[in-house]
Formats: structure tokens, C-alpha cells, sequence
């Protein structure tokens, strides 16, 4: 079955609390953190997570978007993440694997993410320890972009990769996702679907999250997993 990720990056944060509440029948929450170096933006970090924590009990997706993330990897397990997510490229091969370990050894998933031009190969290396990979569907960095159609060849790949290892790794995909694309992202393969501006640009969250899981549904190839 499809899950729906709702990012809050397109909230209003002058009410978080009750834009976090209006997603309530998502399966997860997704949190964006950018840091003005790895990505042209700067968003939010461990502050406000911590006090997302503390008023939600969803699935905190923490996406890390920063330059040389296994220094903080620990913090955000710590701070409330259920699943810390981070790019590869921004970090140095002999890190990551120490990193998806810390996290493990806190009981918090792990995921890596890859950009629109880093090949599917490039996770391989690492996909028997993953609980996610992410692929962006957009450069990251900014919400509102347009999808980009060409990921979904990178998606399926990915999934025959994880179903022909037999892995419980999810599949994960961000970036432009409305209900048509999610239907494409299905039926590539992915598990679990971002949205930001399609969802809390909607005046009805909930209505607006299960037309997303409905796509995901009607046009799915895979059956219920």
C-alpha cells in the first residue's frame, strides 16, 4: 500500500501545530532540513524538531539535505527522527556506513537519498543496510519545482534492485508529486510518496492526502506490501 509523506516545508509556521494536525491521517511527516551549503536554501533543524516531537506522534521523516551529514546524524535520532535520511553525495564514502550504523545501533531508521544526477548504482554499495532510499524527483533545495519525468526510469531500477534482494528497504520519491504523478511514481515502483505543495496548499489536507494515496492505489502494480 502507498504511503503519503506530507512535507512541511510548505507549512505555515506561524501555526505548525495545527498545520501538523490538518496531515494527521498521512503516514508520515516529512522534515526538511537545508543548511544554505549542499543546497541553495536553509529551512529548519534539531529546534524544531524537538518541538515537533513533542505534539505529533507521527513518523518523523527527517531528510537532511546538509554538507557532511554524519556529523549530525546522532543529534536528529536524538531530537525525535524515526528515519534520517541523508544525501550520499554529500558525504564522504568512508562516513556513511558508520553513520547508517549509529542510527541503527538508536533504533532509528536509516536512508540515503540521491539527486536527480546521481545514477541508482550509486546506493548499492550500502542498499543491504538501508530502511529507505530517496530518490528526488527535483533538485533539491526548493519546494513548488516541477517533476522531473525522467527519475522514473531510476525508480524502477531501484525496484528491482530491493525486490530482487529480497530487502524491506522502501522506496521513496520527492518533488513536484501531485495525484497524476503520484500515479507514474507507483507505478515505477516507489512505496512512499512527498508532498508539500499539493497538500498544504489544499484547503482540505485530508481529502487532498487520500486523492494522492487513491492514485497510488488505483494504479498499483505491486499489490499491498
Amino acid at each position: 500500500m502507498i504511503k503519503i509523506a506530507p512535507s512541511i516545508l510548505t507549512a505555515d509556521f506561524t501555526k505548525l501545530g495545527d498545520e501538523i494536525g490538518s496531515v494527521g491521517s498521512a503516514d508520515y511527516l516529512h522534515f526538511d532540513v537545508m543548511d544554505g551549503v549542499f543546497v541553495p536554501n536553509i529551512s529548519i533543524g534539531l529546534p524544531v524538531l524537538e518541538s515537533v516531537r513533542k505534539i505529533t506522534d507521527m513518523i518523523l521523516d527527517v531528510h537532511l539535505m546538509i554538507d557532511s551529514p554524519a556529523r549530525f546524524v546522532t543529534r536528529f535520532a536524538q531530537s525525535g527522527a524515526d528515519i534520517v535520511v541523508f544525501h550520499i553525495e554529500a558525504e564522504k564514502p568512508e562516513n556513511i556506513r558508520p553513520a547508517i550504523n549509529g542510527l541503527h545501533s538508536l533504533g532509528v531508521r536509516a536512508g540515503l537519498s540521491v539527486k536527480p544526477g546521481t545514477p541508482a548504482s550509486a546506493v548499492l554499495p550500502y542498499i543491504g543496510a538501508l530502511d529507505l532510499v530517496l530518490v528526488m524527483t527535483v533538485e533539491p533545495g526548493f519546494g513548488g519545482q516541477k517533476f522531473i519525468a525522467a527519475m522514473l526510469p531510476k525508480i524502477s531500477e531501484l525496484r528491482r534492485i530491493i525486490d530482487g534482494r529480497a530487502l524491506s528497504c522502501e522506496l521513496e520519491v520527492d518533488g513536484g508529486i501531485n495525484p497524476e504523478t503520484a500515479k507514474l511514481c507507483r507505478q515505477a515502483g516507489a512505496d512512499v510518496i512527498v508532498s508539500g505543495n499539493n497538500i498544504f496548499r489544499s484547503r482540505d489536507r485530508a481529502a487532498q492526502i487520500a486523492k494522492l494515496r487513491e492514485a497510488g492505489q488505483a494504479h498499483d502494480v505491486r499489490g499491498d506490501q
